[in-house]
């Protein structure tokens, strides 16, 4: 008779001299595992009953780089805890998990510091690679995305997924790496390489569903009920209504069951102790804490699955906390809820951040709108002051997204909606660069999705590769950023303020469509900044503001520069100096020239 294992762990854990395999299997009669090991017996490996759901053996003379399956109840099945797969449909490898990582002393930025930069791995090398070599082509433009300042790449799912063609948001296999990018050696080949470079790494990861084809978990060992005619998923899904996901209508996890909240947290937590990953971006939360999307709060509500979504967020986030709290969480929940972000001792999810869908939404409204008369300046005043919980960095904010700019949603580039057909427009370039500097000027972690900063104007999909050709014609708009993302950072160390956590909107205007804000940390020289934003075709020589301090103010950014574009007017927008003349409930003022469509950062 098997002995089950004393040792730790689930999955295939190697150890000197043979592999321990454990697996998640309670109706199953029985559990075998088969592989190079035992030139594929589908008897000679007997896993034994532990008595709580679970069935392991030691087997000798297993080792690292040989490739398993388990068969449970006589049906072979992929190991759900499987670190690498041949492919979807393939077999699990055996991993020791050992990496020579390099970049040892990377720190993690702080959140009001962070810039970033989402990323499909298919889509964004700048030259064509082989499957399995993905990871590696990102890391060859790594220098690229040093040089635009960013400091945080998000990454849309790598876990493995059918086929080589994917955003990731359909996993197969949570805990594998996706093998057609270059499997888990490759993505901590691009951790280390992104590390060196102060560059750290978010892994999207997509709990509020799974699938919805190529599961090996599905009915994983043979157990499963039948809900209004349908055969539902076994021990790792709810099995009745709750199971309904709009991403293939029958594949919620169970967060019901201890084992699969463990399954989840244990996936969560490998990602950035295992793989050194420095944060986490939750798909769409709102689909875990609620079976139809429903913004409701109430676990009394039987569509809030009786809380156990909502408290494996929770779970998880405390565990982040605890464990690693310079790491960083973000939700993907698009309510505005700012129980997202609220501290978990306090009743709230626990997230640091989450996604603002709102503030795209209005800075989107403002900036394809055709006529100026109808852009709302009070709806831009709102996305610049709007947070969550008093607190400036709990919200990330961005002109584009992944889903935003997608053609599967209908949805056009930023370029594109405002001038459809001409996206390299002067209207196109003027507005989508005075949204990014909204975008990287407002309070909240600022975030680019990839190809904005070259103008791309083609809409995202899985095989739309960003057109690098653009980098060369539109250098200028890539220098804009550049520029934009520097003063973020304060690389100058004179717009400390763009990192605070103050800000007052101080001037609206709706007739001339004119906003100022200011942005301050402690205050005073170096730290005080000004944004004044232009949202008309038209230019002021001599337009009036408040401002906090008196003395010089110093033009540190005009987006009309004609060195971004040559289109560009160029028009003078000069250093000014505040006097005692109280304006805007400020107690100096000044006057400032600033082109059509335009921002101008001041500081002193």
């Amino acid at each position: 008779m098997p002995q089950p294992s004393s040792r730790p762990g689930v999955g295939a854990i190697a150890y000197s001299g043979g592999v321990t395999f454990r697996v998640w299997a309670p109706f199953a009669p029985s559990v075998f595992v088969a592989g190079e090991f035992n030139a594929w017996s589908a008897t000679a490996a007997a896993l034994a009953a532990e008595g709580n759901g679970y069935w392991s053996a030691d087997v000798p003379g297993a080792m690292v780089g040989q490739q398993y399956t388990f068969i449970v109840g006589g049906q072979w099945r992929i190991d759900p805890h499987a670190k690498e797969v041949t492919n979807s449909v393939g077999n699990g490898i055996i991993l020791d998990g050992q990496y020579s990582w390099q970049a040892n002393q990377f720190m993690m930025p702080p959140w009001n510091e962070l810039v970033i930069y989402e990323m499909h791995v298919e889509t964004f090398p700048d030259a064509p690679a082989r499957p399995g070599e993905l990871f590696d082509a990102v890391i060859h433009d790594l220098g690229y995305l040093k040089d635009l300042g960013v400091n945080a790449i998000e990454l849309l799912p790598t876990s493995e997924f059918p086929g080589d063609l994917s955003w990731g948001y359909n996993p197969a296999h949570i805990f594998a790496v996706e093998s057609s990018y270059g499997g888990p050696e490759g993505v901590k080949r691009l951790i280390d390489a992104a590390h060196s470079q102060g560059i750290a790494i978010i892994f999207d990861v997509v709990y509020n569903h799974f699938g919805p084809s190529d599961l090996s978990i599905w009915q994983f060992d043979g157990w499963f009920e039948r809900w209004n005619g349908m055969d539902m998923g076994g021990i790792y899904f709810y099995n009745d209504w709750r199971a309904w996901t709009p991403w293939g209508a029958k594949n919620r996890p169970d967060y019901g069951r201890p084992e699969v909240r463990q399954f989840i947290r244990d996936n969560a937590l490998m990602w950035l102790e295992e793989y050194r990953g420095d944060g986490l971006r939750f798909d769409s939360t709102i689909y875990i804490r609620n079976v139809y999307g429903h913004n409701n709060d109430s676990l009394d509500d039987p569509n809030n699955l009786a809380g156990w979504g909502w408290n494996l967020l929770r779970w998880i986030n405390d565990e982040v906390e605890a464990r690693l709290p310079w790491k960083i969480t973000i939700a993907e929940d698009m309510q505005s809820n700012p129980s997202i972000t609220q501290a978990t001792g306090g009743g709230g999810a626990g997230f640091d951040s989450q996604w603002d869908a709102e503030f795209h939404h209005q800075l989107q409204q403002a900036l394809v709108t055709m006529n100026d008369e109808d852009r709302d300046m009070d709806a831009v005043a709102g996305a610049i002051g709007r947070r969550f919980n008093d607190a400036a960095f709990q919200r990330v904010i961005y002109s584009e997204s992944h889903d935003e700019v997608a053609a599967t949603n209908g949805k056009r580039r930023l370029t594109e909606d405002i001038h459809p057909g001409q996206a390299d427009s002067w209207e196109s370039k003027k507005r989508s660069t005075l949204g990014a500097a909204l975008v990287l000027t407002s309070p909240g972690i600022p975030m680019l999705f990839q190809g904005q900063e070259i103008l791309e104007w083609l809409p995202f999909g899985d095989q739309n590769r960003i057109d690098w050709n653009k980098y060369d014609i539109f250098r200028g708009i890539f220098t804009l950023y550049r520029d934009l993302v520097r003063l973020r950072r304060n690389w100058f160390n004179t717009t400390r303020g763009l990192r605070g956590p103050h800000c007052s909107v101080f001037h609206i205007n709706n007739r001339d469509k004119m906003i100022a804000f200011h942005r301050w940390q402690d205050g005073g020289s170096g730290d005080d900044v000004v944004v004044v934003l232009n949202f008309r075709n038209a230019a002021y020589a001599s337009y009036r503001i408040g401002l906090p301090q008196p003395g010089t103010w110093r033009v540190r950014f005009n987006s009309d520069w004609n060195g971004y574009d040559a289109a560009f007017g160029n028009y003078a927008s000069y250093d000014t100096t505040a006097e005692w003349s109280g304006a805007d409930g400020m107690p100096c003022s000044g006057s400032v020239g600033i082109g059509p469509y335009t921002a101008v950062i001041l500081s002193q």
